[in-house]
């Protein structure tokens, strides 16, 4: 039951009333005469009480004789005063606001492996959070609303706070864990708002929208959307709304790092006869050759076996000799995917099977499906076609910069080229534990602003 006006004076006073509470009691004293004059009995009563404390806790310490003196007198000739200025200046603090103090809705529950860049709000653990702006460069981070909702960001995110019932993912990804007090929790993006009717959902954004719902348990409404109203998404249901740009049909990077002092060569797939590409189980989504991202996923889980998807790469070695490579490296740049969420999957690894066949090389990006995928079956990588040369690992709150992974194996394989031309499969080795695990993303050659997949050879000095 909605508390009326008269009840909520007292609190109304201490400052102890929600945002909500506080905006329909305001509206409630500025309509009706009584309910105002009793607003500015108790702040006039209120305030005399502070500003008097002083005097009142000596009053209580003093014989008996000496509160029956003039003691009084000017006590009350200064809350007289106090009265006069309460009246004048009501009419300004409901047009300001309350006294201003810090507004707490939130707190920062917990944080692991984080680093923090350009936050308006304080990024310790247990910090007491008000409205403002949390920008997550490494790292997990989860927020405790006073509402009771809990919202973990997964970096790299940016996300601002509005009040306990109300927040905005600018870009990035986060979880949400609604109880029922909570009912109506909402997050924003730049194309939809997520409504929560008492769930777990996923959500993810970039600046420009593009924004992807999933729900893990219970329900929630979508609200915002192209065609207008509400859309409720059930337990195991997902929304991608496509509103903003995409990256695809951007110039990629080309060219070959030339070979520096220290003898290190970089070679990417945007170079000569370099390809890269992705497939996805059931290819559902027809050839992936020409996309921003490499995507790749890994799960054991009957019910998400359609989203496996994993790389294959290709590097143009024609204007070296294979004989004189010394040591090599290939190296990643990690993109969010915008697909899945870092807390539904583990600490993850992922391995680097080089194709032994050379008849395997000549796979090309606009027809390569899963069902083709050179030197692969279903079930993964081929025994007698590929060898594995290479591992990494990325932790379960992510990591930032480029990924490099090599070794003796992987430089002995490139050695024994003769075709001018290597060919690699990239695939994750750890299952999710959840459905909306994250699918990890990695910069194709045709990313307008990341690295592309780089092959790093280190060759004889230079005579």
């Amino acid at each position: 039951m909605k508390a009326r006006p008269q009840d909520q004076l007292d609190r109304a006073v201490e400052g102890l009333l929600s945002p909500e509470e506080w905006a329909e009691f305001q509206a409630a004293v500025v309509a009706d005469a009584q309910l105002r004059a009793a607003y500015a009995q108790k702040v006039w009563l209120h305030q005399t009480l502070r500003t008097a404390r002083p005097e009142l806790a000596a009053l209580l310490q003093a014989p008996p004789a000496q509160t029956r003196g003039n003691t009084w007198m000017p006590l009350l000739q200064r809350a007289a005063l106090l009265a006069a200025c309460v009246s004048l200046s009501l009419g300004a603090y409901f047009l300001a606001g309350r006294p201003a103090k810090p507004a707490y809705v939130a707190m920062l529950l917990q944080a692991e492996n984080c680093k923090w860049g350009g936050s308006e709000l304080p990024t310790a653990v247990h910090s007491s959070l008000t409205a403002g702006t949390l920008s997550l460069l490494e790292g997990m981070a989860t927020i405790a609303f006073e509402s009771g909702a809990k919202v973990t960001l997964e970096a790299p995110t940016q996300f601002q706070i509005l009040d306990a019932m109300h927040c905005r993912l600018l870009q990035g990804a986060v979880t949400a864990e609604v109880p029922k007090s909570a009912h109506g929790f909402t997050i924003a993006t730049a194309d939809l708002k997520v409504i929560d009717i008492g769930t777990r959902f996923g959500l993810t954004a970039s600046a420009v929208g593009n924004s992807q719902v999933r729900v893990f348990e219970g329900a929630v409404d979508v609200a915002g959307l192209p065609e207008g109203g509400l859309k409720r998404l059930t337990q195991g249901r997902g929304l991608h709304v496509r509103t903003g740009h995409t990256l695809a049909g951007q110039e990629p990077v080309q060219g070959v790092q030339l070979q520096g002092p220290d003898g290190w060569l970089a070679i990417p797939t945007s170079f000569g006869r370099g390809k890269d590409c992705y497939t996805r189980r059931g290819d559902l989504d027809g050839p992936l050759g020409r996309e921003p991202l490499l995507i790749v996923k890994h799960s054991d889980l009957p019910e998400s076996g359609r989203n496996e998807r994993r790389a294959i790469l290709s590097f143009d070695l024609s204007q070296i000799l294979p004989a004189d490579i010394l040591e090599a490296e290939l190296v990643l740049e990690p993109v969010p995917s915008g697909f899945g969420f870092s807390a539904l999957v583990p600490d993850s690894r992922f391995a680097v099977y080089a194709l032994l066949d050379e008849s395997l090389d000549q796979w090309h990006e606009e027809g390569t499906l899963w069902a083709t995928t050179p030197g692969c079956s279903d079930s993964g990588p081929n025994s007698s076609q590929t060898s594995r040369v290479a591992e990494f690992w990325i932790p379960r709150s992510g990591r930032s910069g480029m990924i490099a992974a090599g070794g003796a194996a992987l430089a002995e394989f490139l050695r024994t080229d003769s075709n001018g031309l290597v060919s690699f499969l990239l695939v994750r080795e750890t299952s999710e534990t959840d459905p909306s695990g994250l699918a990890h993303g990695f910069a194709s050659k045709e990313h307008p602003a990341a690295r592309p997949p780089t092959l790093r050879l280190k060759l004889p000095p230079r005579s």
